[in-house]
């Protein structure tokens, strides 16, 4: 592999994002990216949004993983902020190659550059191996999660 390079994404990188979320999507149906059309307005305000930081994964001129750290600010912990990541993705074709390690490297870094508390994430109960995998980068399974889809 190449020099791998972490970077914030850009309006360009939206085909290699949607390739990437159609590779982590696996159901509901409704998880799949959205088309071209729809996404290029959604990525543009998600790049203005001073609390989110997208970033990507690139080597040899090629998108090969993503991450997306939010912060939020908070009224308690001394009011300090806390972060959530979402939609870590590394292309199957690059996984196992510290594509993820370099993303969560990164991802740890911005939220304490931003004063966060903590970071934390959510990965559904069948994918063992990504759960071993943020164990490995530092993440504890210390929490249960809960969700509701509101469709």
């Amino acid at each position: 592999m190449d020099k791998l390079r972490i970077r914030l994404a850009t309006t360009d990188d939206l085909p290699a994002l949607l390739e990437l979320y159609r590779q982590l999507a696996r159901f509901p149906p409704g998880s799949l990216p959205t088309d071209m059309t729809t996404a290029g307005p959604v990525l543009a305000r998600i790049l203005g949004d001073p609390a989110r930081r997208l970033t990507v994964a690139e080597t040899g001129g090629q998108v090969v993983g993503t991450a997306d750290l939010m912060i939020v600010p908070n009224l308690t912990h001394d009011g300090r902020p806390w972060a959530i990541v979402e939609n870590v993705v590394v292309d199957h074709g690059s996984r196992r190659l510290g594509v993820g390690q370099e993303l969560m490297t990164d991802v740890v870094r911005a939220a304490r550059s931003a004063g966060c508390y903590k970071i934390q994430l959510l990965s559904r109960n069948d994918r063992s191996e990504a759960h071993l995998f943020y164990k490995t980068v530092g993440f504890d399974p210390s929490a249960a999660g809960f969700r509701m889809y509101l469709d």
